[in-house]
Protein backbone atom coordinates (compact mmCIF):
# COMPACT_ATOMS: atom_id res chain seq x y z
CA UNK A 1 0.00 0.00 0.00
CA UNK A 2 1.23 3.46 -1.10
CA UNK A 3 1.93 6.00 1.59
CA UNK A 4 -0.86 7.88 0.19
CA UNK A 5 -3.43 4.95 0.31
CA UNK A 6 -2.24 4.61 3.61
CA UNK A 7 -2.73 8.20 4.49
CA UNK A 8 -6.24 7.91 3.68
CA UNK A 9 -7.09 5.33 5.40
CA UNK A 10 -5.76 7.17 8.66
CA UNK A 11 -7.71 10.11 7.52
CA UNK A 12 -11.14 8.47 6.96
CA UNK A 13 -10.53 6.38 10.42
CA UNK A 14 -10.14 9.86 12.29
CA UNK A 15 -13.03 11.38 11.06
CA UNK A 16 -15.11 8.59 11.89
CA UNK A 17 -13.85 8.72 15.41
CA UNK A 18 -13.77 12.13 15.31
CA UNK A 19 -15.75 13.00 18.06
CA UNK A 20 -14.29 10.65 20.37
CA UNK A 21 -10.67 11.25 20.72
CA UNK A 22 -9.77 14.07 18.56
CA UNK A 23 -6.98 12.23 16.35
CA UNK A 24 -4.41 13.93 18.49
CA UNK A 25 -5.66 17.92 16.58
CA UNK A 26 -5.91 20.61 19.15
CA UNK A 27 -9.31 22.39 19.93
CA UNK A 28 -9.72 25.99 20.35
CA UNK A 29 -7.77 27.30 23.10
CA UNK A 30 -10.45 28.13 26.29
CA UNK A 31 -9.72 31.07 28.29
CA UNK A 32 -8.41 30.17 32.19
CA UNK A 33 -11.34 30.69 35.02
CA UNK A 34 -10.81 33.94 36.58
CA UNK A 35 -12.75 32.33 39.65
CA UNK A 36 -14.70 35.04 40.18
CA UNK A 37 -17.69 34.83 43.01
CA UNK A 38 -20.85 35.69 41.38
CA UNK A 39 -23.01 38.72 41.90
CA UNK A 40 -24.90 39.11 45.61
CA UNK A 41 -28.79 40.19 43.96
CA UNK A 42 -30.87 39.82 47.22
CA UNK A 43 -29.16 42.68 49.10
CA UNK A 44 -31.88 43.67 52.10
CA UNK A 45 -31.30 46.94 54.13
CA UNK A 46 -32.94 47.87 57.98
CA UNK A 47 -32.61 50.42 60.07
CA UNK A 48 -33.38 50.87 63.77
CA UNK A 49 -32.19 53.99 65.44
CA UNK A 50 -28.58 54.76 64.42
CA UNK A 51 -27.80 51.26 63.31
CA UNK A 52 -28.52 49.46 59.53
CA UNK A 53 -28.53 46.12 59.32
CA UNK A 54 -27.47 43.99 56.28
CA UNK A 55 -29.04 40.60 54.73
CA UNK A 56 -28.42 38.73 51.74
CA UNK A 57 -27.61 35.29 50.22
CA UNK A 58 -23.72 33.98 49.34
CA UNK A 59 -24.04 32.36 46.14
CA UNK A 60 -22.88 29.17 44.85
CA UNK A 61 -21.22 29.56 42.27
CA UNK A 62 -18.67 31.95 40.52
CA UNK A 63 -18.98 33.63 37.22
CA UNK A 64 -17.88 30.69 35.28
CA UNK A 65 -21.12 28.59 36.50
CA UNK A 66 -18.46 26.51 38.41
CA UNK A 67 -19.03 25.70 42.49
CA UNK A 68 -16.93 27.28 44.40
CA UNK A 69 -15.69 25.48 47.72
CA UNK A 70 -13.19 28.18 49.48
CA UNK A 71 -14.82 31.42 52.11
CA UNK A 72 -15.10 34.37 50.32
CA UNK A 73 -14.11 37.93 51.06
CA UNK A 74 -16.84 40.17 51.73
CA UNK A 75 -17.09 43.77 51.84
CA UNK A 76 -19.72 46.70 52.01
CA UNK A 77 -19.77 50.69 50.86
CA UNK A 78 -22.86 53.15 51.17
CA UNK A 79 -23.49 55.73 49.00
CA UNK A 80 -25.46 59.08 48.86
CA UNK A 81 -27.12 60.12 45.54
CA UNK A 82 -25.16 59.72 42.81
CA UNK A 83 -21.79 60.13 44.85
CA UNK A 84 -19.00 57.78 45.32
CA UNK A 85 -19.88 54.28 47.40
CA UNK A 86 -17.63 54.98 50.56
CA UNK A 87 -16.19 51.94 52.29
CA UNK A 88 -18.56 51.51 55.36
CA UNK A 89 -15.31 49.40 57.01
CA UNK A 90 -17.03 45.96 56.74
CA UNK A 91 -14.80 42.72 55.98
CA UNK A 92 -15.99 38.99 56.51
CA UNK A 93 -14.89 36.00 54.89
CA UNK A 94 -18.34 33.96 54.27
CA UNK A 95 -18.94 30.28 52.44
CA UNK A 96 -20.57 29.80 49.63
CA UNK A 97 -24.30 29.54 49.84
CA UNK A 98 -24.17 31.03 53.58
CA UNK A 99 -27.00 33.51 54.91
CA UNK A 100 -25.44 36.48 55.38
CA UNK A 101 -25.75 39.05 57.95
CA UNK A 102 -23.94 42.21 59.39
CA UNK A 103 -24.66 45.32 61.21
CA UNK A 104 -23.34 49.01 60.18
CA UNK A 105 -23.34 51.89 62.89
CA UNK A 106 -24.30 55.15 60.54
CA UNK A 107 -21.80 57.97 61.14
CA UNK A 108 -22.45 61.04 62.77
CA UNK A 109 -22.98 63.04 59.90
CA UNK A 110 -25.05 60.17 58.60
CA UNK A 111 -27.19 60.38 61.56
CA UNK A 112 -28.60 63.61 61.56
CA UNK A 113 -29.96 66.50 59.79
CA UNK A 114 -32.96 65.56 56.72
CA UNK A 115 -33.84 62.29 55.30
CA UNK A 116 -32.41 61.25 52.28
CA UNK A 117 -31.86 58.19 50.37
CA UNK A 118 -28.54 55.88 51.73
CA UNK A 119 -27.76 52.96 49.46
CA UNK A 120 -25.60 50.14 50.51
CA UNK A 121 -23.71 47.53 48.54
CA UNK A 122 -21.95 44.46 48.99
CA UNK A 123 -19.39 43.06 47.51
CA UNK A 124 -17.62 39.64 47.05
CA UNK A 125 -13.77 39.06 45.95
CA UNK A 126 -12.01 36.18 45.03
CA UNK A 127 -8.33 35.55 46.54
CA UNK A 128 -6.95 37.85 43.95
CA UNK A 129 -8.87 40.66 45.73
CA UNK A 130 -11.07 40.67 42.07
CA UNK A 131 -14.85 40.83 42.18
CA UNK A 132 -17.65 40.69 39.50
CA UNK A 133 -19.11 43.57 40.54
CA UNK A 134 -21.23 45.19 43.06
CA UNK A 135 -25.07 43.62 44.19
CA UNK A 136 -28.17 45.15 43.95
CA UNK A 137 -28.61 48.35 46.18
CA UNK A 138 -30.74 48.04 48.86
CA UNK A 139 -31.85 51.74 50.32
CA UNK A 140 -32.91 52.97 53.57
CA UNK A 141 -33.47 56.81 55.09
CA UNK A 142 -30.28 58.38 56.25
CA UNK A 143 -31.28 61.45 58.86
CA UNK A 144 -32.40 61.99 61.87
CA UNK A 145 -34.19 59.08 63.28
CA UNK A 146 -37.22 59.02 65.38
CA UNK A 147 -37.16 59.48 69.11
CA UNK A 148 -37.08 55.98 71.04
CA UNK A 149 -40.06 54.37 72.16
CA UNK A 150 -40.00 55.45 76.68
CA UNK A 151 -41.70 53.56 79.83
CA UNK A 152 -43.33 50.34 77.20
CA UNK A 153 -45.43 48.30 79.50
CA UNK A 154 -48.37 45.76 79.11
CA UNK A 155 -51.18 44.59 80.67
CA UNK A 156 -53.66 41.43 80.46
CA UNK A 157 -57.25 42.32 80.22
CA UNK A 158 -60.17 40.36 79.71
CA UNK A 159 -59.78 40.90 75.83
CA UNK A 160 -56.25 40.56 74.71
CA UNK A 161 -53.32 42.89 76.38
CA UNK A 162 -52.68 46.72 76.44
CA UNK A 163 -49.91 48.13 75.98
CA UNK A 164 -48.52 51.67 76.92
CA UNK A 165 -46.16 54.18 76.39
CA UNK A 166 -45.28 57.41 77.10
CA UNK A 167 -47.32 59.88 74.56
CA UNK A 168 -45.15 63.06 73.00
CA UNK A 169 -45.92 65.20 70.28
CA UNK A 170 -44.28 63.65 67.53
CA UNK A 171 -45.82 62.26 64.52
CA UNK A 172 -45.02 59.03 63.43
CA UNK A 173 -46.81 55.67 63.46
CA UNK A 174 -45.69 52.97 66.32
CA UNK A 175 -44.62 49.16 65.30
CA UNK A 176 -44.82 46.43 68.14
CA UNK A 177 -43.20 43.71 66.95
CA UNK A 178 -44.51 40.61 69.15
CA UNK A 179 -42.19 37.37 69.47
CA UNK A 180 -44.26 34.38 71.09
CA UNK A 181 -41.83 33.00 74.07
CA UNK A 182 -43.94 29.75 74.31
CA UNK A 183 -44.27 27.90 70.88
CA UNK A 184 -46.01 24.65 70.06
CA UNK A 185 -43.37 21.70 69.67
CA UNK A 186 -42.88 21.11 65.75
CA UNK A 187 -45.79 18.95 64.65
CA UNK A 188 -44.48 15.61 62.13
CA UNK A 189 -47.43 16.82 59.59
CA UNK A 190 -50.25 18.95 59.50
CA UNK A 191 -53.46 17.96 58.24
CA UNK A 192 -55.81 20.04 55.97
CA UNK A 193 -58.03 20.91 58.88
CA UNK A 194 -55.21 21.61 61.36
CA UNK A 195 -54.89 25.07 62.49
CA UNK A 196 -52.43 27.19 61.27
CA UNK A 197 -49.15 27.55 64.08
CA UNK A 198 -49.05 30.87 65.36
CA UNK A 199 -45.85 32.89 64.02
CA UNK A 200 -43.19 33.12 66.42
CA UNK A 201 -42.98 36.95 65.35
CA UNK A 202 -45.50 39.52 64.44
CA UNK A 203 -45.35 43.21 63.44
CA UNK A 204 -48.29 45.52 65.05
CA UNK A 205 -48.82 48.93 63.05
CA UNK A 206 -50.29 51.26 65.73
CA UNK A 207 -50.59 54.50 62.81
CA UNK A 208 -50.87 57.12 65.60
CA UNK A 209 -48.55 56.99 68.41
CA UNK A 210 -49.48 60.04 70.04
CA UNK A 211 -52.74 58.55 71.46
CA UNK A 212 -50.11 56.52 74.11
CA UNK A 213 -51.24 53.03 73.61
CA UNK A 214 -52.97 50.19 72.02
CA UNK A 215 -54.77 47.02 72.54
CA UNK A 216 -53.74 43.61 70.95
CA UNK A 217 -56.57 41.02 70.86
CA UNK A 218 -54.96 38.44 68.63
CA UNK A 219 -52.91 36.90 71.33
CA UNK A 220 -54.05 33.51 72.89
CA UNK A 221 -54.70 32.37 76.05
CA UNK A 222 -52.29 30.45 78.06
CA UNK A 223 -49.05 31.62 75.64
CA UNK A 224 -46.11 33.86 76.85
CA UNK A 225 -45.08 36.88 74.55
CA UNK A 226 -42.31 40.29 74.70
CA UNK A 227 -43.10 43.19 73.16
CA UNK A 228 -40.66 45.95 71.81
CA UNK A 229 -41.87 49.35 70.48
CA UNK A 230 -40.36 51.66 67.95
CA UNK A 231 -41.52 54.83 66.22
CA UNK A 232 -41.34 54.75 62.69
CA UNK A 233 -41.61 57.74 60.51
CA UNK A 234 -42.89 57.99 56.74
CA UNK A 235 -40.59 59.65 54.28
CA UNK A 236 -40.93 60.62 50.32
CA UNK A 237 -37.72 60.57 48.77
CA UNK A 238 -37.51 60.54 44.91
CA UNK A 239 -41.19 60.02 44.38
CA UNK A 240 -40.85 56.59 46.49
CA UNK A 241 -42.02 56.26 50.19
CA UNK A 242 -39.53 55.05 52.39
CA UNK A 243 -39.87 54.54 56.52
CA UNK A 244 -37.34 55.93 58.68
CA UNK A 245 -37.35 54.18 62.34
CA UNK A 246 -36.17 54.74 65.60
CA UNK A 247 -34.52 52.71 68.07
CA UNK A 248 -36.35 49.77 69.60
CA UNK A 249 -37.50 49.86 73.19
CA UNK A 250 -36.71 47.48 75.31
CA UNK A 251 -38.56 44.37 75.79
CA UNK A 252 -41.75 43.92 78.18
CA UNK A 253 -42.81 40.29 78.78
CA UNK A 254 -46.13 39.22 79.58
CA UNK A 255 -47.79 35.90 80.44
CA UNK A 256 -51.30 35.55 78.88
CA UNK A 257 -53.64 33.56 81.44
CA UNK A 258 -57.58 33.16 81.69
CA UNK A 259 -58.01 35.13 85.06
CA UNK A 260 -61.41 36.53 84.11
CA UNK A 261 -64.50 35.52 84.89
CA UNK A 262 -67.41 35.82 81.96
CA UNK A 263 -70.10 38.68 81.44
CA UNK A 264 -72.68 38.74 83.85
CA UNK A 265 -76.12 37.17 82.99
CA UNK A 266 -78.59 40.12 82.01
CA UNK A 267 -82.62 40.01 81.35
CA UNK A 268 -83.53 37.86 84.28
CA UNK A 269 -87.19 37.19 84.26
CA UNK A 270 -89.26 34.97 86.06
CA UNK A 271 -92.66 33.90 85.58
CA UNK A 272 -94.79 31.45 87.55
CA UNK A 273 -97.41 28.89 86.92
CA UNK A 274 -100.24 27.91 88.83
CA UNK A 275 -100.61 24.00 88.87
CA UNK A 276 -103.89 22.73 87.92
CA UNK A 277 -105.11 19.73 85.45
CA UNK A 278 -102.01 17.76 86.11
CA UNK A 279 -99.46 20.70 85.50
CA UNK A 280 -97.23 21.73 88.76
CA UNK A 281 -96.95 24.71 90.67
CA UNK A 282 -93.24 26.36 89.08
CA UNK A 283 -91.45 29.22 88.24
CA UNK A 284 -90.09 29.51 84.73
CA UNK A 285 -86.54 31.49 84.75
CA UNK A 286 -85.04 33.11 81.15
CA UNK A 287 -82.40 35.27 80.30
CA UNK A 288 -80.32 36.51 77.72
CA UNK A 289 -77.17 33.87 77.03
CA UNK A 290 -73.43 34.64 77.08
CA UNK A 291 -71.76 34.25 73.59
CA UNK A 292 -68.21 34.05 75.31
CA UNK A 293 -66.61 31.01 73.47
CA UNK A 294 -65.31 29.43 76.53
CA UNK A 295 -68.59 29.64 78.72
CA UNK A 296 -69.52 26.51 80.52
CA UNK A 297 -72.59 27.17 81.55
CA UNK A 298 -74.74 29.25 84.52
CA UNK A 299 -75.79 28.50 88.54
CA UNK A 300 -79.19 29.74 89.77
CA UNK A 301 -79.77 31.26 93.36
CA UNK A 302 -82.50 31.38 95.18
CA UNK A 303 -83.50 33.28 98.06
CA UNK A 304 -86.90 33.97 99.95
CA UNK A 305 -87.34 37.06 102.52
CA UNK A 306 -84.39 37.78 103.94
CA UNK A 307 -83.00 34.10 103.78
CA UNK A 308 -79.36 33.89 101.87
CA UNK A 309 -78.68 32.70 98.44
CA UNK A 310 -78.68 29.48 98.38
CA UNK A 311 -77.48 27.80 94.23
CA UNK A 312 -80.46 26.03 93.44
CA UNK A 313 -79.15 24.42 90.11
CA UNK A 314 -77.51 21.28 90.13
CA UNK A 315 -73.51 20.42 90.57
CA UNK A 316 -73.07 20.83 86.44
CA UNK A 317 -73.19 24.41 85.27
CA UNK A 318 -76.87 25.12 83.62
CA UNK A 319 -75.82 24.82 79.86
CA UNK A 320 -78.72 26.78 78.70
CA UNK A 321 -80.25 30.54 79.11
CA UNK A 322 -83.19 29.08 81.29
CA UNK A 323 -83.88 27.19 84.19
CA UNK A 324 -87.21 25.33 85.87
CA UNK A 325 -88.23 25.66 89.34
CA UNK A 326 -90.79 23.54 90.85
CA UNK A 327 -89.57 23.81 94.30
CA UNK A 328 -91.84 26.51 95.07
CA UNK A 329 -94.91 27.35 97.42
CA UNK A 330 -98.23 28.83 96.43
CA UNK A 331 -98.75 32.39 97.96
CA UNK A 332 -94.82 32.46 98.53
CA UNK A 333 -92.30 34.88 96.73
CA UNK A 334 -89.24 33.94 95.42
CA UNK A 335 -86.03 35.73 94.38
CA UNK A 336 -83.40 34.58 91.65
CA UNK A 337 -80.43 35.48 90.55
CA UNK A 338 -78.17 33.79 87.70
CA UNK A 339 -74.35 33.63 87.30
CA UNK A 340 -72.17 32.65 84.28
CA UNK A 341 -68.56 30.26 84.93
CA UNK A 342 -66.35 29.73 82.38
CA UNK A 343 -64.69 26.44 81.28
CA UNK A 344 -61.73 27.15 83.88
CA UNK A 345 -64.18 27.52 86.48
CA UNK A 346 -64.38 31.49 86.96
CA UNK A 347 -67.56 32.40 88.19
CA UNK A 348 -69.32 36.26 86.98
CA UNK A 349 -70.79 37.97 89.70
CA UNK A 350 -75.14 37.37 90.11
CA UNK A 351 -77.27 39.18 87.57
CA UNK A 352 -79.47 41.93 88.66
CA UNK A 353 -82.63 39.67 90.39
CA UNK A 354 -85.82 39.23 89.59
CA UNK A 355 -88.83 37.80 91.79
CA UNK A 356 -92.09 36.49 91.53
CA UNK A 357 -94.47 35.66 93.72
CA UNK A 358 -96.96 32.06 93.40
CA UNK A 359 -100.41 32.13 92.98
CA UNK A 360 -102.37 30.92 95.58
CA UNK A 361 -104.03 27.87 94.59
Amino acid sequence: MTPMKKWGYAATACLLASGMAGCGTPGAPQPPSLNLPDRVTDLAATRAGNQVTLTWTMPKRNTDRLVMKDQVTVRACRQLAAGVCQDAGIRLMLAPGADGSVSDMLTPALASGSPRALSYFIELKNRNGRSAGLSNAAVVLAGEAPAEVMDLSASVVKNGVVLHWRADSEDAAIRLQRTLLTPPPAKAKEGLLTAPAEPIEQNLLVEDGRQGGAIDKTVHSGETYAYRAQRVARVTVDGKTLELAGAQSAPVRVEVRDIFPPAVPAGLAAVATLGSNGMETAIDLSWQPDTEPDLAGYIVYRREGGEPWQQISSAAPVAGPSFHDPHVTPGHTYHYAVSAVDQSGHESARSTEASETVPAS
